[in-house]
């Protein structure tokens, strides 16, 4: 193994692990959300917008506020766009979901991929023209592929131009006015 990918596995299983001195010496009482939410089935106490939910999963107490890995969607007050993605989500999703923890982002929320049977909801979304990749953050090529389908069909997001196809410009817009 390479000594980057060491270091990378050890960061990794330091921030999932929480309070351990060596990847071997961890307490499991101590572990974080990430590591009780991964690979979970989950009840949707809440979806929020079209790329944010809390959930309540199986073997861990507290409640779980879920970004959704490689997509971001137009904001609520971006609309009609922000709804429709909410909306859209909701009515896919259905009550238990599957988590795939990856990763928390800067606000503490478990990033992962959510799943309603066989169907990743968060390609869904993707396909559907109701999120675009967000490209920092998203290292699966397939996620890119099933973008330019929609926008190649128009769908959603891409039936018209705007920072509704940006989420992340608009929210820099908006920060700066």
């Amino acid at each position: 193994m390479k000594k980057f990918q060491l270091v990378k596995r050890l960061s990794l299983g330091m921030l999932i692990s929480g309070n351990c001195i060596l990847l071997t010496a961890c307490d499991s009482s101590s572990d974080s959300s990430v590591a009780n939410s991964t690979n979970a089935t989950c009840t949707i106490l809440n979806i929020y917008d079209g790329d944010t939910m809390t959930l309540k999963c199986k073997g861990n107490a507290d409640k779980i506020k879920v970004r959704m890995y490689c997509i971001d969607t137009p904001e609520i007050k971006q609309q009609p766009w922000g709804e429709k993605a909410r909306d859209y989500l909701r009515g896919i999703a259905g009550e238990q979901v599957h988590l795939e923890a990856i990763d928390k982002d800067r606000y503490g929320r478990v990033v992962g991929e959510v799943y309603s049977g066989e169907r990743n909801l968060n390609l869904e979304q993707v396909k559907a023209g109701q999120a675009a990749v967000y490209e920092d953050y998203c290292k699966k090529p397939e996620y890119k592929q099933v973008e330019a389908t929609a926008k190649t069909a128009k769908l959603g997001i891409w039936a018209k131009a705007g920072l509704h196809q940006t989420p992340w410009e608009w929210r820099k817009k908006e920060r700066e006015d």
